[in-house]
């Protein structure tokens, strides 16, 4: 199953842990390929070190280094018109679309969006309870 992160999945799972983490995890074992864009990837790469100010101790860097090395990258498409209520959003719907893949997100913009020209939207929740089934 190919997926797209949303940044607050790759954020959580870095710094958090919890839910996202386990979709990470589940992506190092091999149940999981990820699709992303320079646009997405710069993205997380901004907000990480955005954090990294208040969660000195984490060590975000190795997590960002595989998703670069080992994710499904893709070019950058912007959509014709306006796809989810947040802009900044919708470049990983765009990345779904274009790679197959599902969204995984906690982000209400994108859940708001689910089944824009077919792309699914999921938390890592409900991901890792279809991964379970």
């Amino acid at each position: 199953m190919r997926i797209v992160l949303d940044t607050n999945v790759v954020v959580s799972a870095a710094f958090f842990g919890g839910p996202p983490r386990g979709v990470v995890d589940a992506w190092i074992d091999g149940r999981l390929q990820v699709a992303l864009s320079s646009s997405i990837f710069d993205e997380y790469l901004t907000v990480c070190d955005r954090m990294r100010i208040k969660y000195p101790e984490a060590d975000y860097q190795p997590l960002l280094t595989a998703l670069l090395a080992h994710g499904a990258l893709l070019p950058d498409i912007s959509a014709s018109t306006p796809i989810t209520d947040d802009p900044d959003d919708d470049k990983f719907m765009t990345c779904a679309h274009q790679s197959g893949a599902i969204v995984v997100s906690g982000d209400r913009h994108l859940i708001a969006a689910s089944g824009w020209r077919g792309v699914e939207v999921l938390t890592p929740a409900q991901l890792l309870a279809t991964l379970a089934s």
